[in-house]
């Protein structure tokens, strides 16, 4: 009997004390990398005729990560006591996702295993390659923001306490911007740590408003508002759910536990959502190609995609399709928007220093003029 969604989120956790939670944080934890490891040395160790059990303790024996290989060697174990590889999987939720226990089930009770370790292992870089776009996307922009900050505390921390006896002599006559910029460095320079501990509060505040449904809600809403940014969020969503959509229903899972799949890896609610309607119309009876014309959130593309797809009994290779045009089409967007964010923060980083530079240059000369 192929394992389900619900009996793989259902796997017994056996409770942990405080202390092991603790130690736990210190260690180095598995993630991305030791799962694409553990798919592709699987299948490599499959396709060459070895056993199962001996495979996963060959694999034990081959990783550094104490934590990739304590979940080898319980695999293992379960494996030796007759459990499928997917019941074992599923024991270990943090590291292998329901999409990928599901298609283990599906590939182990139609006897294509290596296939599909195949296509999980290619989804796995997929996700990891989108992962550092997005990162290089946003490094530059990150960078220049931290960058003019740091020059503005260093002038009003380093430069400006050096003129402000010299500017006491025509205190009435400073410019507006001068007067706030010295009242700006009075107080970092003099009140920094309530400053410090104002800023962790907030900060605090707002990751504790960010982690409650509601405060979750309001993101996600925003999310999908913002102009520009909003075109960037739907397309990374369509790139994850329709993949993740199209590779399960290809390799024999259930529309059902496709969808939950796809629910799962989305990272919005208005998204996942809109995957939970999906599902109701899926039990009672409609087709997916209703859901996804009415909703908001679906662009016209994919409505009509779908809608082909499901009546010429292609879906599966269209959704895979409409994922690796929406992953070409996020690569261009990112870009773009790479472009465009360099020059605006340069220009944004010129006007900072050229406010700084004219709140000290503009009150010399009107010292000097009182002085000439």
């Amino acid at each position: 009997m192929p394992l389900t969604v619900d009996t793989a989120q259902k796997a017994a956790r056996a409770p942990a004390s405080p202390l092991a939670g603790f130690g736990k944080l210190l260690q180095p934890k598995a993630g991305a990398q030791e799962r694409i490891f553990f798919t592709e040395q699987l299948a490599l160790l499959l396709e060459t005729g070895t056993s199962m059990h001996v495979a996963l303790n060959t694999m034990e024996q081959h990783v550094s990560n104490p934590m990739m290989a304590s979940i080898l060697r319980d695999l293992a174990r379960q494996v030796s006591e007759g459990r499928s590889l997917s019941q074992a999987l599923s024991t270990h939720p943090a590291l292998f996702s329901t999409t990928y226990v599901n298609l283990v089930a599906a590939s182990e009770e139609g006897g294509f295993l290596l296939p599909v370790l195949g296509r999980l292992l290619e989804h796995d870089e997929k996700r990891q390659q989108l992962r550092r776009t997005l990162i290089s996307a946003a490094s530059y922009p990150v960078f220049l923001i931290l960058f003019s900050l740091a020059v503005v505390v260093f002038v009003l921390v380093a430069v400006f306490p050096k003129f402000e006896a010299m500017f006491s002599a025509i205190k009435d006559q400073l410019p507006w911007t001068t007067q706030v910029l010295m009242l700006l460095s009075d107080l970092v320079r003099h009140h920094w740590p309530w400053l410090a501990i104002a800023a962790g509060l907030l900060g605090a505040g707002a990751w504790y408003l960010a982690a409650t449904p509601r405060g979750r809600m309001h993101l996600d809403r925003l999310k999908l508002s913002l102009p520009l940014i909003s075109r960037v969020y739907i397309q990374i969503y369509m790139v994850e759910s329709l993949r993740v959509l199209g590779m399960s229903l290809a390799n024999g899972v259930s529309v059902r536990d496709a969808l939950v799949s796809a629910r799962d890896v989305v990272k919005n609610q208005l998204f996942q959502n809109f995957i939970c309607q999906l599902e109701e119309q899926v039990k009672e009876g409609k087709g997916l190609a209703m859901g996804f014309r009415q909703s908001p959130l679906i662009p016209v593309l994919v409505q009509q995609m779908v809608a082909t797809g499901e009546e010429t009994g292609n879906l599966p290779k269209v959704l895979e399709r409409l994922a690796g045009f929406y992953e070409r089409e996020l690569s261009k967007q990112l870009e773009m928007l790479s472009r465009l964010a360099e020059p605006l923060m340069l220009v944004v980083m010129g006007a900072v220093v050229g406010l700084l530079v004219s709140s000290l240059i503009l009150p010399i000369f009107k010292l000097s003029q009182v002085v000439h």
